[in-house]
């Protein structure tokens, strides 16, 4: 039978695409922290039927007729977060994280209100506050930066800075931090100097709800996380609250920001939402972490500097530029084309700028969703050190990525099957 048949009559050009990412995602190592493989049932509510429905407002009050389905489904995503996080409200609509984290700002937040979010280049994201974001520039934004001896999140700093700069809302949660959040001393210093606390989970949702990193949302006013990355969902976004702020929340959403939610997406988010509830996502979630714990190990052994030392959740950020005398852009595209796919990425007070990199930052989502265990770390810690080391040498790098494609054709990907390429 033939695959996408529909697409190989309209549009065989980009049939031949969509196959051809196929093969890339199987045939290389994907260590982007916030990729993953989403299932054969996510993927198949992501391309249902329910994009061709509008659905304007929220179940029961919508503004267009015909909702007797689409109704259902977002309750059922609804409640599947609010069980899963323990959580009295939740909204499903939001289009991706950044608008998630938008909406929250817009529900609790005036324009010139003060923030306080993690410091971009120190792991943090556009949307805490970074200067050139919307965030930075609707609110005044005092970031929160690292420790410079052990680059971890300092409480002792973070709470002197907050209570010189009486923010509205302290925002915890990171795009590039290894190590474990300790949620209840940013909820300690929200009371302390009176702000609302905002937890962005986005990273670490899946290993949350696997529960091998500690829940913010009992103690969190507000959170967000996107369905995808460490969850496994479709390309999305929620909003997480308290009963108090749920109003505002739904109404900075529409019609705050957004129109008509898509009903395909929420779907999916419903499925990746069920299957979080098994034994076998709990499974994935501990190999997770088991998984980076054993790469960090095996990368250290070939003298990595890896910043704050270690991990304790999904993610490795290693610096090169003085350790290996290679910019992190240069190592990740080496990495590339032997075959492990990374980004480049700041390291904390790294001299350089965020184009070009002192770092390189990794992730285990991907492969442990493909069954990879602690001896595919192992080889791949010594795979990654010989690249870096012969990052000019074509020969090498050809030859480690045909010794990775043959690893991968042992670990299947969800939601790809490679006898559709026959």
């Amino acid at each position: 039978m033939t695959y996408l048949p529909a697409l190989k009559d309209t549009d065989p050009e980009i049939r031949d695409l969509i196959i051809a990412e196929e093969k890339r995602e199987w045939d290389k190592i994907r260590l982007i922290p916030s990729e993953n493989y989403a299932s054969t049932a996510v993927l198949e509510a992501s391309g249902s039927v329910l994009t061709n429905k509008y659905s304007e407002g929220y179940p029961g009050k919508r503004y267009y007729e015909g909702q007797q389905i689409t109704d259902i489904v977002e309750t059922l995503a609804i409640e599947r977060a609010k069980k899963l996080f323990g959580v009295e409200h939740a909204n499903v609509q939001p289009y991706s994280g950044s608008p998630a984290n938008m909406a929250v700002y817009h529900a609790v937040l005036e324009p010139g209100d003060a923030i306080m979010g993690l410091a971009l280049p120190h792991g943090g994201h556009l949307t805490h506050g970074w200067k050139v974001n919307f965030s930075g520039k609707l609110y005044r934004s005092v970031p929160y930066e690292l420790d410079p001896q052990t680059e971890r999140l300092n409480f002792d700093k973070i709470r002197e800075q907050a209570l010189q700069v009486r923010p509205k809302v302290i925002i915890a949660g990171y795009t590039a931090y290894p190590r474990t959040i300790e949620w209840e001393k940013f909820r300690e210093i929200c009371d302390e100097v009176g702000a609302f606390f905002h937890a962005d989970t986005s990273h670490i949702t899946g290993l949350i709800v696997g529960g091998v990193h500690p829940n913010p949302f009992p103690i969190a006013d507000t959170g967000i996380t996107t369905t995808h990355k460490s969850l496994r969902g479709p390309r999305g976004a929620m909003i997480l609250c308290k009963a108090q702020f749920a109003e505002k929340v739904d109404k900075a959403i529409m019609p705050g920001l957004q129109g008509g939610p898509h009903n395909h997406t929420t779907a999916a988010i419903a499925v990746a939402l069920k299957e979080a509830t098994t034994p076998e996502f709990k499974a994935y979630a501990k190999q997770i972490v088991a998984n980076a714990k054993a790469l960090a190990d095996q990368l250290l052994t070939h003298g990595f500097r890896l910043v704050s030392g270690g991990t304790d959740n999904h993610l490795i950020l290693f610096e090169v530029q003085k350790s290996k005398g290679i910019g992190g852009r240069e190592a990740a595209k080496a990495l590339d084309a032997a075959g492990i796919v990374t980004n480049c990425n700041t390291v904390p007070f790294d001299p350089n700028p965020p184009f070009k990199p002192s770092g390189v930052r990794i992730g285990t989502p991907a492969i442990t969703s493909r069954g990879m265990k602690e001896p595919e770390m192992r080889k791949l810690g010594d795979w990654m050190s010989e690249v870096i080391e012969h990052a000019d040498d074509a020969k090498v790098l050809a030859r480690i990525a045909g010794e990775v494609r043959e690893l991968c054709q042992s670990f299947p990907c969800p939601g790809i099957d490679p006898k559709h390429w026959a």
